[in-house]
């Protein structure tokens, strides 16, 4: 009797490695985050080592006292790598694995490992693509035997082995092409961005660190029916809805990549098209978990990513989410945002209250118009209709009159036409 023997793809135990430079809780904080990233990535944790240091070793990240333990608990745990809670160097990735003499992996690779398996759309593609092939390309040498010590696992998709078997000139040339390709996308998001302006049509940007809960907000505002998943970045790729509220004015709403600690230069750089969807928006809405231990610190990550991506005076809305999962009251602020809302965007609660600033501020940008308008300018109440909101209107014996908060820049347009 022949025994059936199934194959199975080799499960990645691996041991986390951090370096405390200061706060012990702050480096656990940072490391139960990875874990988390670790579990994305398709891969199992079984250990944690934290180091006490003033700083990452420059040569092997951690001090050789601590790597011998390292060795010790990898060969005890049968683990096959560890992961470094920080970005490595070439030569702290390459010591690193010729000393273990084991799979090391830093906190960019798993980042980018689980955008390469979350990206659908071609943009998203080639937006993760362009990351990993910048970040391996001063890597070669070290990340190839890293990756020759076990097949597939966290590194390996996306552009994959081959990529890294060509050399850098070739390398870069790959780079040179997808940043030709991102710019042509970057330039049809401008196309459709100059006919929202024409429109009129306001754009709101949601924002906030991974798993805050964005898509889920998305979705039970328009429906959007996008993936949402309690895990770290179940979306990568954009959507935009069109969301129309109570009081009749109509707004759109963009989902964006979710912020994180230590979010790698790379990522940074390449979405930055997808970015600029927050960066030329009317209206940031920073959604915050207030069920995270780590709140304060996520809301900080975001600030500071905002920042870094230059986007400022912006209308910001904190939108307190997941109110649901606090059992005791706490006081909730936030002194940098303009206005603050708690919800559950899982259950709704709060949603109403959420639509009723989204109309305040939209009615705060517009220009109250009270005008007749004569039956040949009747295309006009179409344009008040579709880029404002419609308080009043009646058929008289001049025209049409009308009552409305529309644009400002509506209005100039309309006051042109009427001195001219």
């Amino acid at each position: 009797m022949t025994e059936l023997i199934e194959n199975k793809e080799i499960e990645e135990r691996v041991i986390l490695v951090g370096i405390s430079t200061g706060d012990g809780e702050d480096a656990e904080a940072s490391l139960k985050e990875l874990a988390e990233l670790v579990k994305t990535a398709g891969a199992v944790s079984i250990d944690q080592i934290i180091q006490k240091r003033e700083a990452a070793h420059p040569a092997t990240y951690l001090g050789k006292g601590k790597m011998e333990e390292v060795k010790w608990r990898i060969w005890e745990t049968e683990a096959t790598g560890i992961v470094c809670d920080d970005e490595l160097s070439p030569a702290q990735l390459r010591n690193l694995e010729e000393a273990l003499e084991t799979k090391v992996m830093d906190r960019t690779m798993v980042i980018l490992d689980i955008f390469a398996s979350q990206a659908t759309t071609r943009e998203g593609k080639i937006q993760v693509e362009l990351a990993q092939l910048r970040f391996r390309a001063a890597r070669l040498v070290g990340i190839h035997h890293s990756l020759s010590r076990l097949g597939g696992g966290i590194g390996t998709r996306g552009p994959g082995e081959t990529k890294l078997e060509v050399d850098r000139r070739r390398i870069h040339q790959r780079i040179g092409q997808l940043k030709s390709d991102l710019e042509e996308v970057k330039r049809h998001r401008e196309v459709a961005r100059q006919q929202r302006t024409r429109n009129h049509m306001p754009v709101a940007a949601i924002v906030g660190y991974t798993n805050a809960g964005k898509s889920t907000l998305l979705n039970q505002l328009t429906g959007a029916g996008i993936f949402a998943e309690d895990k770290l970045f179940a979306t990568l790729d954009p959507t935009t809805r069109k969301l129309a509220l109570p009081d009749g004015q109509e707004i759109l709403l963009t989902d964006t990549v979710g912020f994180i600690r230590k979010l790698p230069h790379h990522l940074v750089e390449a979405f930055k098209s997808t970015l600029e969807e927050a960066k030329y928006s009317d209206i940031i809405l920073h959604v915050v978990d207030v069920s995270n231990p780590q709140m304060e610190m996520q809301m900080h990550v975001v600030y500071e990513t905002l920042r870094e991506l230059e986007i400022g005076d912006k209308v910001m809305v904190t939108v307190f989410n997941k109110m649901d999962r606090l059992e005791e009251n706490v006081i909730l602020r936030d002194f940098s945002s303009d206005y603050q809302v708690k919800i559950s965007a899982k259950s709704g609660e709060g949603l109403t209250a959420l639509a009723e600033v989204l109309e305040t501020i939209l009615r705060s940008r517009r220009v109250y118009l009270e005008k007749v308008f004569s039956y040949q300018e009747a295309g006009k109440i179409q344009q008040v209709r579709k880029s404002g909101q419609l308080l009043e209107e009646e058929y008289i014996q001049d025209g049409i009159w009308v009552k409305a908060y529309i644009p400002a820049e509506l209005y100039a347009s309309f006051m042109q036409k009427i001195q001219d």
